[in-house]
């Protein structure tokens, strides 16, 4: 197991400019990865996911509360009398709902999604 800092950057970070302008940033994160062959700090390695795991991901962090959203929208509308002040705040409330939930399974979460990396 490898540990991987990632640094994000905007494409302003990359402008000859950025010195004069603000709105330049960076973040870095930090990971950890199974190492597809032998590493040593600071080698500049490229991390990669399954394809199906992505795909999960996605499912996981838009498809879903999207749905559950337009569910609790449909529901509610047509079922109250309710104003669409109230429809749409119990929507994202039930979106809400669904990020908490998910973060109960965070661990479980964590041990399925394992990222490569490997030297570039």
């Amino acid at each position: 197991m490898a540990h991987v800092e990632i640094v994000q950057t905007s494409a302003c970070s990359a402008c000859k400019a950025k010195s004069m302008c603000m709105s330049a940033e960076s973040r870095q994160k930090q990971m950890d990865a199974v190492m597809a062959e032998p590493l040593q700090p600071g080698d500049e390695v490229e991390v990669m996911v399954r394809e199906r795991l992505a795909w999960k991901a996605i499912l996981l962090a838009y498809i879903l509360p999207f749905v559950a959203m337009l569910m609790v929208i449909v529901v509610l509308d047509f079922t109250t009398g309710w104003s669409e002040a109230v429809v749409g705040t119990l929507s994202l409330c039930a979106v809400a709902i669904y990020y908490i939930g998910l973060s109960f399974f965070k661990h479980r979460l964590q041990t399925q999604f394992t990222f490569t990396a490997r030297k570039i």
